[in-house]
């Protein structure tokens, strides 16, 4: 009797996010160099312009963060704003840092792409999705126009 082949089973990797490489790689680099150009007081000087630059992003995200803490989740002050100043690629931080309030999160937590929704006074709202912590794509959809509401505008 004839046997099946056996099964061959591939194990698949998502993509890397070479930053997750590089930066340590560079990080490293710099504190050699500072050392055979300097020897430790280049390594001194090296790592305090790495804790520099880790210590303001630090900052920045607290900031941010605080700013959106005293919003309410979700709410934008213009949708059609927002809209106009997405860009893709920029991460979750830059579109909270733009809106002052974190948003609505709409996908299953720790899902892959993430979707958040922002939501202003008139019912419109814009809702991003992010693939690895980027901004991939966003939709604004604005309330259909009542028609008893006269049209605005002079």
């Amino acid at each position: 009797m004839p046997t099946a082949p056996p099964v061959r089973r591939r194990m698949t990797i998502g993509p890397m996010n070479l930053r997750n490489i590089l930066v340590p790689l560079g990080a490293v680099a710099l504190i050699v160099f500072g050392f055979s150009a300097y020897g430790w007081a280049g390594v001194a000087a090296v790592v305090g312009g790495l804790v520099m630059w880790a210590l303001l992003h630090f900052t920045r995200l607290v900031n941010v963060m605080k700013k959106a803490a005293k919003r309410p989740i979700g709410y934008v002050g213009s949708a059609v704003m927002l809209n106009a100043r997405l860009a893709e690629g920029v991460n979750l931080m830059h579109v909270v840092a733009m809106t002052q309030a974190l948003g609505e999160l709409l996908s299953a937590e720790g899902a892959d792409p993430e979707i958040y929704r922002w939501t202003d006074g008139t019912r419109s709202h814009v809702t991003c999705e992010f693939r690895q912590g980027k901004l991939v794509k966003w939709t604004l959809e604005r309330p259909p126009a009542d028609a008893d509401t006269p049209a605005q505008g002079a």
